[in-house]
């Protein structure tokens, strides 16, 4: 059956223009850049195998727009599209961060520690400064690790927070992982870090650890 004879509520497209494109699975959203299948195959099913033999979908959209060309079902304008607005959607978000601005969504932070940091194989930690305004004055990745963990040294986050002149300090982390569930460590390094920081009058707003979907914040689950 092709997707066109599918209910109206279940085709990709309408259920975007409907309820909005968080509505959508990894596989319907790929379809829609699909816009076929490949033979036999419709743009729904094409996706899933897509995503089922070169997956989950950040492994995917790792891939540059080469890589992304060699898939099949993909080809180079495909890939092309795909990557444009990738990058539309990165640049979109950086601008809501960029120097001077204001951060008035605290889950755009988190959408911009996702961002910096998701790619990355290794785990990362990463700050970002902001005035007593909350706007960003800088972000800097400062621990590099293996994928199995980053020392954190609280003394060397105080040092950048005093050279920006920030008032106020999120902090985030990825686990190459994928698994964004925050570890008894990650508790620990919060805790040292929102107390070496409130020696100097700098708070620390909030933690995000980056895996597969949603960053985690530990401000949320009142932790910080």
């Amino acid at each position: 059956m092709h997707i066109r004879d599918w209910p109206a509520e279940e085709r990709p497209r309408e259920k975007l223009l409907q309820r909005g494109a968080g509505a959508l699975s990894d596989a319907e959203l790929l379809a829609i850049f699909l816009g076929s299948g490949l033979r036999g195959r419709d743009a729904v099913q094409t996706a899933r195998d897509l995503l089922l033999a070169h997956g989950p979908l950040r492994r995917l959209l790792e891939r540059d727009a080469a890589g992304l060309a060699e898939l099949p079902g993909l080809g180079p304008a495909r890939a092309c599209a795909l990557a444009a607005a990738l990058e539309l959607g990165q640049r979109q978000l950086a601008a809501e961060l960029q120097r001077g601005s204001t951060l008035t969504d605290p889950a755009s932070a988190g959408r911009y520690f996702a961002q910096r940091l998701r790619p990355l194989p290794h785990e990362s930690f990463a700050a970002l400064y902001l005035d007593s305004r909350h706007r960003a004055l800088g972000f800097e990745e400062l621990f590099r690790g293996t994928i199995d963990g980053a020392e954190v040294h609280p003394r060397e986050v105080v040092r950048r927070a005093l050279a920006h002149n920030a008032a106020a300090v999120i902090v985030g982390h990825n686990h190459p992982s994928g698994n964004p569930e925050p570890s008894s460590a990650d508790r620990a390094i919060t805790a040292r870090l929102k107390q070496a920081l409130g020696l100097v009058d700098i708070r620390l707003l909030d933690h995000f650890v980056v895996g597969d979907g949603p960053p985690v914040s530990l401000a949320a689950r009142g932790w910080v």
